[in-house]
């Protein structure tokens, strides 16, 4: 085997690193259904990002008061390009929160596991098929 398979490196690294990530979101979202508590909240802004290619994502800010009395604010991490009526600063909102640390939290309704299942789709759909073409150079040496 030549060099040329030191390329398949990278789809297989994107693979992996897109894979972790979707799956480290997964995990994340199964244990706030799990073991999360729910709070009533409210969005007071939007903190928003614009990317390089003109891009512009909105990312809602949620304030709840935590079971022992904790007033927490925190910026959710999944941005959109618009906002909804039902998301718009004033808005109560339903939070889902971890009690020991609740900067991990989920608003309802706008963090949605979509992003992290098509991550792990993709990552695995990358590593999986580097590794069979790896796999089938290799035995047809």
């Amino acid at each position: 085997m030549q060099r040329e398979w030191l390329f398949s490196l990278i789809p297989l690294t994107i693979g992996v690193l897109f894979l972790a990530f979707g799956v480290y979101g997964l995990r994340r979202a199964a244990a706030l259904r799990r073991t999360g508590v729910t709070a009533e909240g409210r969005i007071v802004r939007h903190v928003v990002t614009r990317r390089d290619e003109g891009a512009t994502y909105y990312h809602p800010v949620a304030v709840w008061t935590t079971r022992d009395g904790r007033e927490c604010e925190h910026t959710s991490r999944f941005g959109r390009g618009s906002i909804a009526s039902s998301f718009g600063v004033g808005t109560s909102v339903v939070i889902r929160y971890d009690p020991e640390d609740p900067r991990r939290f989920a608003i309802q309704g706008w963090d949605v596991t979509t992003v992290d299942m098509l991550f792990t789709l993709l990552g695995a759909l990358f590593a999986v098929g580097t590794l069979l073409a790896l796999l089938i150079r290799l035995l047809t040496l």
